[in-house]
């Protein structure tokens, strides 16, 4: 994002000059997160979310890599080598709590930072493309977050690289040879370990070159705000250093107290405790689930019990992963021109359905797979998708919002005489 009005970098010191000069790195780092790069003056704490998922990924890059030096993907010794990380490595145990904690940390603030955007609008023109990207990210976090459960070798992760690459078989032709060359054999076993911790190895650092993609698309129309305006003038905006900055690193120090109180006073709070208990192929637990972050979507997975036309579980397969692919096509199903919620009183109502309908989804996803559940499933699956390809793109055409403020400054502190001249002015033009 380019204005007249931003700060320019300028090095005084001489090594600063040489360095600017010969690798302009110290200028990218002022122009992206310095006084040089300008941000709506009206941003709440809504907007934390995509700081805090950075922080999260660095986290889980740091302490996978530590990880990864004491761990041996192994069928015969995975488990083993992940008791030892615990009760052998210096401070092991801290970091596989830290690890394991922080995925279930970078999901809650991958999630706050999605229904901030289905909120705001942050989806909208001319922001498509990073909303594409997000959801890019989003899917590969799960991915990885799949691979990596799999990895203590526990009956939870066991059994639910099982059922999941056993989905793929669902499919007509090519799902079993497709299972089998996922699995490189016919159930997880050593081939399946070996190729889920690589990739999980490996994928954090592609996510972090499209996070990296994802902030650059971010800075060319600038970040959305709460009423959706965009900027039209200096006073609109404010440095974001020292102004988000330090907004930021409040809301870090609230995330890293809950965080630390999960990882210290209750680090198994958010896992399974069938996962403490060695893989046994031929022992199945009463309850397969997978990390609650899945729930939503595994909830989707199993609301399909009937066979039409495909089977039920192709037909649970397909809706689970169009559940979020139907997400790439949201910045052309609302054609509202307003972004913000705010000011769209019948996109809000619905909004807020959403979010009871998919809290419902994470709880369904945990239960049981029998009555009333399957039922409850079934409802909150049709009205999820309901209200992506019906309810949004119907009230996006009806829906009369209310009227927008002339400026963010209007927004902000009052009447903007500056703004309102300027757009009577652009009218008559």
């Amino acid at each position: 994002m380019s204005f007249p009005w931003a700060n320019h970098y300028e090095p005084q010191n001489p090594l600063m000059k040489w360095v600017d000069e010969k690798l302009p790195l110290p200028r990218l780092v002022y122009n992206a997160v310095g006084a040089g790069y300008p941000v709506p003056r009206n941003l709440n704490y809504m907007y934390n979310f995509g700081v805090l998922a950075g922080f999260c990924l660095v986290l889980q890059i740091v302490t996978g890599v530590i990880l990864a030096m004491h761990y041996a993907p192994n069928a015969l010794v995975a488990f083993g080598s992940t008791e030892h990380i615990m009760r052998n490595v210096n401070w092991g145990w801290m970091l596989r709590y830290m690890h394991a904690n922080g995925a279930s940390f970078f999901f809650l603030v991958l999630y706050l930072h999605i229904f901030r955007g289905f909120y705001y609008g942050s989806y909208k023109a001319p922001r498509e493309m990073i909303w594409l990207l997000g959801v890019v990210i989003f899917l590969l976090c799960m991915a990885t977050a799949f691979m990596g459960y799999v990895l203590p070798w526990g009956q939870m992760s066991f059994w639910g690289a099982k059922v999941i690459t056993g989905l793929f078989g669902a499919i007509p032709l090519v799902g079993e040879p497709l299972q089998i060359w996922l699995l490189g054999g016919y159930a997880p076993d050593n081939a399946a370990l070996n190729r889920f911790f690589s990739l999980h190895f490996l994928l954090p650092f592609v996510i972090a070159g499209v996070v990296i993609l994802h902030i650059w698309a971010l800075h060319i129309p600038g970040s959305t705000n709460p009423t959706g305006v965009e900027v039209k003038k200096e006073s609109d905006t404010v440095p974001f250093h020292p102004y988000y900055t330090a907004k930021d690193g409040f809301g870090l120090g609230v995330f890293l107290i809950l965080y630390c109180l999960f990882v210290f006073f209750m680090p198994n709070a958010l896992g399974h405790p069938d996962n403490y208990i060695e893989a046994n192929p031929l022992s199945t637990p009463a309850l397969i689930v997978p990390e609650w972050y899945f729930y939503p979507f595994y909830a989707i997975l199993r609301a399909f019990t009937f066979d039409f036309i495909l089977t039920a579980q192709l037909w649970g397969v397909l809706a689970m992963f169009s559940a979020i692919l139907m997400w790439f096509f949201l910045p052309w199903l609302d054609r509202s021109p307003v972004r913000s919620a705010s000011y769209r009183p019948l996109y809000r109502i619905f909004f807020w359905v959403l979010m009871v309908d998919m809290a419902a989804l994470f709880y369904l996803g945990g239960a049981h797979a029998e009555e009333p559940y399957i039922m409850f499933s079934q409802l909150a699956t049709a009205y999820y998708f309901l209200h992506f390809l019906v309810i949004v793109p119907i009230v996006s055409s009806i829906e009369r919002p209310k009227p927008l403020p002339y400026s963010i400054t209007e927004a902000v502190l009052g009447k903007d005489d500056d703004a309102q001249l300027g757009a009577t002015v652009a009218a008559k033009a």
